[in-house]
């Protein structure tokens, strides 16, 4: 049975950027400065030149041996597989083929494979995973020293880990299971390393962490796991949602053969890999962790640079927007920032009053944190990890509260929730 998923993919249409030249990293970027900056059209008129600032799409290169492989391996995906979005099924299709280029990344992305309660297919994403990564590596009950032991520096396995809410699902487990949040977190960057003492004498030893991993499970994994993912936040299947079932004496011997043919293509180009310095939508830790996957899609070329850079804008400000929403993370900032914002951006509010604001919010959680709602100590506390805390406010009654400046609010609001009434609608968060 065929997949009943929107085709085709490759209809999707964006703007934005312009399509990258294997092997010559911000070349159709230099071609499109050097018309800019043509003298000859610096005469002409205000209307042209908003025209020129529109942003121009090249057409997509030639495909290649590369770029076809990738598409037959995103249909293989989709016939197992209900992606949340085109996008997302991308991302999972550069991610397969960015393992088989292991030993030229600096850093090795985490795949986070997470969904609301059983049966969304992160199992079923994960069998299709292991047959076509390079050199799978299980680690159902698989104790981290063991997991240490199986990395090379030079060719690493590709780590999958189901069933991570068995791992980290509730503070006493995730406290059993440090060592393995470490593997992960430190296996994201190269040159992390663990001692270990070894042997009788118990010399030390220094293992390498360094590996890509997907990791599958309900709910979102720990914040620090989550910060180095390309994050695929999996559904069930609607009525009429149709996959092929996954029969391992059919589907394997396929799914192996397209895994050969992919290692094939992307051996010979290995150190080209590491020598490209591809342009990115994202900043940061964003951009480390996409960059294999961009670097994969510019080597291939076709319409995969393209995809490749919509996928990870769009997934990122995905994450960052569900940041915002997070009560943990800047979701009291975003909510604060809601809250000047209603009061017309005045000088300060008494804590008194930023509390009674904060609660009147019904699609917030602040009325229900605690037994009694947001208190001005758990709220001093949220804000404190963020470097601002309360001080004498003056009020309009020439009185003085307890409370806190705006001011001292702005460089929070500018770095963690940047998309709740942006710069441009606020002279005061505009950059100096």
């Amino acid at each position: 049975m065929q997949p009943e998923n929107p085709q085709p993919y490759s209809a999707a249409q964006t703007n934005w950027p312009a399509t990258a030249i294997p092997g010559r990293p911000g070349a159709h970027l230099h071609a499109s400065q050097a018309e800019s900056d043509d003298p000859e059209l610096s005469d002409h008129g205000a209307d042209e030149t908003e025209a020129r600032a529109e942003p121009v799409t090249a057409p997509d290169a030639e495909p290649t041996l590369g770029s076809a492989l990738l598409d037959e391996l995103r249909s293989q995906i989709a016939q197992f597989v209900i992606a949340p979005s085109r996008e997302a099924l991308d991302a999972i299709t550069l991610w397969v083929a960015a393992t088989h280029l292991q030993a030229a990344w600096q850093h090795a992305p985490r795949l986070a494979v997470v969904g609301p309660a059983k049966r969304c297919g992160k199992s079923r994403l994960l069998d299709v995973l292991t047959e076509t990564v390079h050199d799978p590596m299980l680690t159902i009950n698989t104790t981290p020293a063991a997991i240490f032991r199986s990395i090379t520096e030079d060719n690493p396995p590709t780590l999958l880990v189901d069933e991570a809410d068995t791992i980290f699902g509730s503070p006493k487990v995730a406290e059993k299971n440090e060592e393995m949040r470490g593997l992960l977190n430190a296996g994201h960057q190269r040159n992390r390393y663990v001692t270990r003492v070894v042997g009788n004498d118990h010399t030390p030893h220094r293992f390498a962490t360094f590996a890509m991993a997907a990791i599958a499970g309900i709910g979102d994994l720990p914040d620090t796991i989550m910060d180095r993912a390309i994050v695929i936040r999996m559904r069930r299947r609607a009525e009429g949602e149709k996959v092929k079932p996954f029969r391992s004496r059919r589907d394997v011997p396929a799914l192996h053969d397209l895994r050969d043919r992919i290692s094939a293509w992307a051996k010979p180009l290995l150190d080209e890999a590491g020598d490209l310095e591809p342009h990115m939508p994202v900043e940061d830790r964003a951009a480390d962790t996409w960059e294999p996957l961009v670097i994969v899609a510019d080597l291939a070329s076709g319409q995969w640079p393209r995809l490749a850079r919509a996928a990870c804008a769009t997934m990122v400000a995905a994450e960052v927007a569900a940041e915002e929403e997070n009560p943990s993370g800047a979701r009291i900032l975003a909510d604060i920032r809601r809250v000047f914002h209603a009061q017309r951006d005045v000088d300060s509010l008494s804590t008194e009053e930023l509390l009674h604001h904060l609660r009147q919010d019904d699609e917030a959680p602040w009325a229900e944190w605690g037994r009694t709602g947001l208190t001005s100590r758990e709220l001093g506390r949220m804000l404190r990890e963020f470097d601002i805390r309360p001080g004498n406010v003056r009020m309009a009654e020439r009185t003085q509260r307890k409370g806190y400046m705006r001011n001292k609010f702005l460089d929070a609001w500018r770095r963690y929730c940047p998309t709740v009434h942006p710069v441009g609608t606020d002279p005061s968060l505009r950059e100096g």
